[in-house]
C-alpha cells in the first residue's frame, strides 16, 4: 500500500476488483460515482461507506498525478487519510474494448424492448445500458 506520513495532507487510494489491485497510489482528491451521484473525497473526511454505481473515479494530484479509471458496482470506503474502491469491474480507458462496449449497449436495449411489464426487468435493462454508456463516454474521454 502507498505509504504516506499522517501529516502529508494526501489521501491512500486504493482500487480493487475480485481478480486485482488496479491502483495504489495517493491523491489530493477523489472523484466517485456513488448511486447517489458523484461525490468527493478530501484528506481529512468524515467516515462513509457508500455503494458505487458505474461512472469514472478520477484521482486528483498525489504522486501518481491525475488519473482517471471506470468503474462499475461496487462499494467504496472513505476514511480520514485513506479511500477504498472495492469494484465489481474496474478498467483504465486504454483497457476498454468499445466494440464490446457497444454490444453491451445494444444488449441493454434489447433488454429494455423485451421488459414488458416488469419493473425489475427495466431496472435491469438501465443498469446494463448505463455501465455501457459510461463505459463508452470513459474510453472517449467524455465522462462527467
Amino acid at each position: 500500500m502507498a505509504d504516506t506520513n499522517t501529516n502529508s495532507g494526501l489521501l491512500t487510494v486504493r482500487l480493487v476488483t475480485p481478480d486485482r489491485v488496479l491502483l495504489d497510489a495517493t491523491a489530493n482528491a477523489v472523484e466517485l460515482p456513488s448511486m447517489s451521484g458523484y461525490l468527493e473525497a478530501l484528506y481529512g473526511a468524515a467516515p462513509l461507506l457508500a455503494e458505487l454505481g458505474a461512472g469514472e473515479v478520477r484521482l486528483h494530484g498525489g504522486t501518481s498525478g491525475d488519473q482517471k479509471f471506470f468503474v462499475a458496482w461496487g462499494f467504496v470506503e472513505v476514511l480520514p487519510e485513506r479511500v477504498t474502491i472495492l469494484a465489481e469491474t474496474a478498467l483504465h480507458p486504454n483497457e476498454i474494448d468499445r466494440n464490446e462496449a457497444l454490444q453491451e449497449l445494444q444488449e441493454g436495449e434489447k433488454l429494455w424492448q423485451a421488459a414488458g411489464d416488469e419493473g425489475d426487468k427495466y431496472d435491469e435493462a438501465n443498469a446494463v445500458t448505463r455501465k455501457a454508456e459510461e463505459k463508452l463516454a470513459s474510453a472517449e474521454g467524455k465522462s462527467h
